[in-house]
């Protein structure tokens, strides 16, 4: 306890006068066909995300999805990185899902994410398009999604390691 109190003041200090705001998109999909998210829990799951961004003391903009994926949008904090957020927020839900007995068998993520960044002007059009999502999927697949935002970005991807997608 002592340790934990003493690491958390060296941190705190460490911290001082940083401020920071940095926007992250991240995307991640269902593993396999059968976990594909019905609708009749998606609003429940997207909460249960949100409070694991906020539990992490990161500041959940907008959790949304459609039924093979699952958007997030949040201010990351300084003192985590990326992947360890992206790690727990889909160990958490995947357990959480799991509990819950949501899916026949064993709900699993895909390995791997995508993750965009962008500016604080950009959020309110970030918010708005990961709140429409479903709406957004009557007209564009999420490989078609997906591969769009990869070569918007300039991310260069090798085809044999992106996702797995279910049309």
């Amino acid at each position: 306890m002592k340790y934990q109190y003493k690491r958390l003041e060296i941190i705190n200090r460490i911290m001082a006068n940083t401020y920071t705001q940095i926007n992250i998109h991240v995307i991640f999909a269902v593993y396999r066909k059968e976990n594909i998210i019905p609708k009749a829990y998606r609003n429940e799951l997207f909460k249960y995300i949100s409070g694991i961004l906020n539990n992490n003391k990161q500041y959940s903009l907008a959790v949304n999805g459609y039924k093979d994926h699952v958007h997030l949008f949040f201010e990351l904090h300084p003192t985590i990185n990326l992947s360890d957020i992206v790690r727990i927020v889909k160990t958490n839900s995947s357990k959480w899902i799991n509990q819950k007995g949501f899916m026949k068998g064993k709900f699993e993520w895909q390995n791997g994410y995508g993750a965009f960044s962008y500016s604080r002007s950009q959020r309110d059009n970030v918010i708005k398009y990961i709140t429409n999502q479903e709406d957004h999927h009557k007209k564009k697949s999420f490989k078609d999604e997906y591969f769009e935002l990869l070569e918007k970005f300039q991310i260069e991807f090798d085809n044999h390691y992106v996702f797995e997608f279910y049309e």
